[in-house]
Order: C-alpha cells, then structure tokens, then sequence
C-alpha cells in the first residue's frame, strides 16, 4: 500500500472502502437514503438522510426521523469526513467480502468487523461496492443486544 493511496487516511488505519471522490461521484446533486434502526427491544424506527447543495467539498446533510418529518437536523459535511467514518484500527479490524440480500436487492460487500478496544465487543460494517457512501447494514452490540441499521432505499436526486 503506497503513501498516496487515498484510501489511506492516516497511520494505523485500514484502506476505506470508497474515497471521498467516489463517495462525491456516487452522491451526485444529492440522494435520499432511508435507513431502519432496529433496537434489541424489537422496536424499529425509520431515519433519512438526504444530502443536497453538493459540491466539490461537501455537502449539507439533512437528517430525520420518518414519523418527525418536520424535525430535522441540517449540517454542512465534507467528503473526506464522510470517507473518515469509514477508517478504522488495522489492529483491531478484520475484512472481508459477503453478499447480503437486502430491501436494495443483492448486494457485494466489504465488511468490516472492528473493536473499540481490545476485549470490547465487535461492531460490523457492511458496505456495498455498488453504493460508495455509508454502510447498507450495520450491527452494533448495546447493553440489551443488538442494534441494527438497515438501508432500505436509495433515492437520487
């Protein structure tokens, strides 16, 4: 792995599964991604993210919850932030490929399984080739179980 590789956002850190330039290139004028969060109660929500004023450093990112449309949290966010989600421990992170059936269909995918600390629990990352951006399907260990996001539509502007 070189020095330049813009996968590579600092020391001790794996390659990103997308650059912010692909990132930028797949989020186009904007997009809207609705997500389902599922907690280890069995309760489930839907969240939106939708980005608009795109430009060559960012975006602004609205944020909101699917029964609270007219709450919304707005941001100015940059691509290499956005990438920097996506970087994490060599040390404590492991790599690999699956193939998830999803509400966006089949989806190739890097997953990332990574730990806070050493003895922490795993949280996974799922991150479709196809959609560069956030990941399709995360799973995070909370004190009462699993919480799980899910992508389950991607809509362009």
């Amino acid at each position: 792995m070189r020095a330049s590789d813009p996968h590579v956002i600092g020391p001790g850190l794996l390659p990103t599964p997308f650059t912010a330039a692909e990132i930028r290139e797949a989020t186009g004028t904007g997009k809207t991604i609705r997500i389902r969060v599922e907690s280890p109660d069995g309760s489930a929500f839907e969240r939106v993210n939708r980005f608009r004023e795109t430009d060559a450093e960012g975006a602004t990112l609205d944020r909101w919850n699917g029964d609270s449309p007219d709450d919304i949290t707005s941001g100015r966010v940059t691509w290499v932030e956005l990438q920097s989600h996506a970087a994490f421990p060599a040390e404590r992170t492991t790599v690999s490929t699956e193939t998830l059936e999803l509400p966006i269909g089949r989806v190739e995918c890097l997953r990332y399984d990574t730990k806070d600390a050493p003895d922490a629990e795993a949280a996974t990352f799922w991150f479709s080739t196809a959609h560069p951006g956030m990941p399709v399907r995360f799973d995070a260990v909370d004190g009462g179980g699993v919480i799980r996001t899910t992508v389950v539509s991607i809509e362009r502007d």
